[in-house]
Parts: structure tokens; C-alpha cells; sequence
């Protein structure tokens, strides 16, 4: 008679062994393939970063040959001309008085460009709009802190 309890028992109670340890080979699985794909996300993430660091290094080094060719291009111009005007005016004296003149008329035309670029900025329109952002900006935190207080209050 006892015996016939264990065999009833038996049969109705599941066996939980077996099911808490596919649960863990489960999540045993999930947590392999979550470092997988997050490691694969690192690998990339570190490659396109290299890419990244040579890319500015090439950057750096065609913004700096570029602008040597310039300043090389900009002299052979001047010399060109200097040389144009040397044969114009019979005299290499007044050829280079007159391309120092030039020179100079660029550099103040480039100052005075500057100095409007630097007004523009400073100007009371400017001001004012960049004055009414910020208090805009500070008057959206405030009530944003105050609506977050309200909340918080019983």
C-alpha cells in the first residue's frame, strides 16, 4: 500500500531537475551570444576607430600639402607677374613696389573683411537673439524642475 503512494506520486509530480537545467543551459546560451554580438561590436567598433585615427592623420597631412602647394602656387604667381611688370615698366624696382602695393591693398581688404565678420557678430540683433535663447532655455528647465517637484510631492 505504500508502495502504490510513491508510484501515484511519482507520476503526477514533474521532474524539476531537468527543467531548471535547460533553464540554465538556456541563459548559459543567451549570455554566450550576447558576448559574442557585443564582441563582435567591439571588434568593429575598434576597427572603424583605427580607420577613424588614419583618416585625420591623412586629413591632417593633405589639409598641410595643400596649403604648401598654395603658398608655392600663390609665389610662382607672384613672380610671374612680377616679372610681367618688370618688362612693362623697364624696371624691376618699380615691378616690385607695385606688386608690394597689391599685396598690401589684399592684406587691408582682408582685415576690413575680418574686422565686418567680427561686427556681424557682435551686432545688438545677435545679441538679443542669443540673450532670448538662453532665456528661453533657462525658463524651459525651470518649469521642467518644477513640474519634476510637483510629481515628486504627495
Amino acid at each position: 500500500m505504500h508502495n502504490e503512494g510513491d508510484a501515484s506520486q511519482d507520476a503526477t509530480a514533474p521532474d524539476a531537475a531537468p527543467s531548471s537545467s535547460g533553464l540554465l543551459t538556456e541563459i548559459g546560451q543567451l549570455g554566450r551570444a550576447v558576448k559574442r554580438l557585443f564582441g563582435a561590436q567591439l571588434q568593429l567598433l575598434a576597427a572603424e576607430l583605427g580607420l577613424a585615427r588614419s583618416a585625420v592623420s591623412w586629413l591632417l597631412l593633405a589639409g598641410l600639402a595643400a596649403t604648401v602647394t598654395g603658398v608655392g602656387f600663390a609665389l610662382t604667381l607672384l613672380g610671374l607677374l612680377g616679372v610681367l611688370l618688370a618688362t612693362w615698366f623697364g624696371s624691376w624696382i618699380w615691378a616690385l613696389l607695385v606688386l608690394a602695393l597689391l599685396q598690401g591693398l589684399c592684406l587691408i581688404g582682408a582685415l576690413l573683411l575680418f574686422r565686418r565678420c567680427m561686427h556681424w557678430m557682435s551686432l545688438p540683433v545677435t545679441r538679443n537673439e542669443w540673450s532670448a535663447m538662453m532665456r528661453d532655455t533657462l525658463r524651459k528647465a525651470e518649469t521642467e524642475v518644477e513640474q519634476d517637484n510637483g510629481r515628486d510631492r504627495p
